[in-house]
């Protein structure tokens, strides 16, 4: 056989050499990890469960999760050792890495739409978002003059008539709401 048939050989077996070394080098990373577990420290284990560590044996971890919740677990299901900052500001939501307060994001958009002209609207006014069609207000317009020209017994259905055939006319080219 020549060398250039055993090179794919060759190749493979090192590659899937590498793959274990790095595998086993994980491996020792994270016994190296687990022990180093501490009571006082906070975990969290591989189901997603943050707790701290209460007391640490040869195979096994009691956390506590809260207050007057124990729980045995074994070393092998601790997913991470969290630090201090990190696992208070996962489990308690307290910040202690904030740079600078300037440069922080308000949580509302009202800082960023607020103008320092005094002539600008007021809040109170209402605000009409909705669209009307031209030609729906020329018919709003020719009905009103209609009911008024009308005689009073006719007014009323008239405009009935009037709104039915408008809907009608509506729903036969896709109403107004869908143009």
């Amino acid at each position: 056989m020549s060398l250039l048939t055993l090179l794919p050989f060759i190749v493979l077996i090192g590659a899937m050499f590498l793959m274990t070394r790095s595998a086993k080098k994980k491996q020792q990373q994270a016994i190296d990890m687990r022990n180093q577990m501490q009571p006082g420290s906070g975990v969290r284990t591989i189901g997603g469960m943050y707790a701290t560590v209460k007391e640490v044996s040869e195979d096994t971890v009691l956390l506590d999760a809260g207050p007057g919740v124990e729980l045995l677990f074994a070393k092998n299901s601790i997913g991470a050792v969290l630090t201090d900052e990190e696992y208070n500001r996962i489990v308690h939501g307290i910040e202690h890495d904030l740079k600078s307060d300037a440069d922080v994001v308000p949580d509302d958009a009202s800082s960023l739409t607020e103008t320092d002209d005094s002539s600008a609207a007021s809040d109170d006014a209402p605000v009409d978002f909705g669209k009307k069609d031209t030609a729906d207000t020329a018919d709003t317009a020719e009905a009103s003059a209609d009911t008024v020209d009308a005689e009073p017994a006719d007014a009323g259905t008239d405009a009935a008539d009037k709104a039915k055939t408008d809907e009608q006319a509506k729903k036969s080219d896709g109403g107004s709401e869908a143009k």
